[in-house]
């Protein structure tokens, strides 16, 4: 956790990540410090759409599937972009998902893969995110944790053809394989 560590406080605002041009480039926003991703590669889309097309045809009326760049902003000095989230309807303000999402799912890259498996992991849990998915495309792994007292625990890994049921945020069957089809 060296690199969540060195990060000192910075002075950018949610008004100046607001300013920003909507130029491909993924804007994250940690204690006033400019997070700046590049465009994902077809393999990481196609992880992220299929994966939100499950979601999204499991999802009950009350909850909301999102793909980013849709904005989660646990507080002022924060907005956070998974790759996929699912939420309350109730919780989505008029700019960005105002409270902690039910499950996030960050979808690995050459570009992510420490920020997702250390930083954003740490983010989500002092966030409070109930649940936090990683996919691994390379590997076809899905990696489930799920938030008991606070902290992150091992749910389940779930690797190729094998079958994950989910239970929550809802009941729906993810096959690690079948995402990047």
């Amino acid at each position: 956790m060296g690199y969540v560590e060195t990060l000192e406080p910075g002075t950018f605002t949610l008004a100046d990540l607001d300013a920003l041009p909507d130029d491909g480039m993924r804007y994250e926003l940690v204690d006033g410090v400019l997070l700046v991703t590049p465009a994902p590669l077809p393999i990481h889309q196609t992880a992220v759409l299929e994966l939100a097309v499950r979601l999204r045809s499991a999802c009950p009326d009350d909850l909301k599937v999102f793909i980013a760049p849709t904005d989660f902003q646990p507080t002022r000095q924060r907005s956070l972009q998974p790759d996929v989230l699912v939420c309350r309807r109730a919780d989505v303000g008029p700019r960005a998902v105002e409270k902690p999402p039910l499950l996030a799912v960050e979808v690995l890259s050459a570009a992510t893969r420490s920020k997702d498996l250390v930083f954003k992991r740490r983010l989500y849990e002092e966030a409070g995110v109930t649940s936090y998915w990683i996919f691994d495309p390379a590997s076809e792994e899905l990696t489930v944790l799920e938030l008991v007292d606070g902290t992150y625990h091992q749910r389940a890994v779930v690797i190729g053809k094998d079958v994950f049921e989910a239970e929550f945020p809802f009941p729906v069957r993810i096959l690690p394989a079948e995402l990047l089809d």
